[in-house]
C-alpha cells in the first residue's frame, strides 16, 4: 500500500512576506516562494496570500472547547515538547497557551500553543503513559 510521505497545512495569510519571515525566523522553517517546512519537526505549511485580509479565518473553539487550534503537532516526549517550547519562546513566538499538563487514567498530556501574525494557532502536544 502506498504511504503519504508528508503533509502540510494550507494557510491563507494577509501578507505573504510577513508570514514567510515569521515562519522562518520564529518557527525555524526553510521558506521558499510559499512553502514553509521544518523537516526536523516534520512540520510544513503552504502559505497563500489572501485576496483580502477579511478572508483570513482562523478556527474558533469547537463545542465544549475553550481553546482553538488551526494546526496541531504531536511530539514524542514531554522533554522534547519542553525543548521546542524553549526554542520557540527564545525566537520570539507569541505564546497563546503556556505549557499545561493534564492527568488522565492512561497517563499525562502536555501541550502549549503559539499564534502567527494572522492569529492562526499552532499547538504542540505530547503524551506520557503511566508505567
Amino acid at each position: 500500500m502506498s504511504k503519504i510521505q508528508f503533509s502540510v497545512q494550507v494557510l491563507l495569510v494577509s501578507n505573504l512576506e510577513v508570514s514567510k519571515a515569521y515562519y522562518e525566523d520564529v518557527l525555524g522553517c526553510e521558506v521558499t516562494d510559499w512553502w514553509a517546512v521544518r523537516d526536523d519537526f516534520r512540520l510544513g505549511f503552504k502559505l497563500i496570500e489572501a485576496n483580502d485580509p477579511s478572508d483570513i479565518s482562523p478556527n474558533k473553539p469547537g463545542k465544549g472547547q475553550d481553546k482553538s487550534w488551526d494546526s496541531y503537532a504531536y511530539v514524542e516526549t514531554h522533554n522534547d515538547l519542553d525543548e521546542i517550547y524553549r526554542q520557540l519562546k527564545e525566537r520570539g513566538a507569541t505564546i497563546e497557551q503556556e505549557p499545561e499538563t493534564y492527568n488522565f487514567d492512561w497517563g499525562t498530556w502536555k501541550e502549549f500553543s503559539i499564534k502567527d501574525p494572522d492569529q492562526y494557532v499552532i499547538a504542540f502536544g505530547s503524551g506520557k503513559k503511566l508505567e
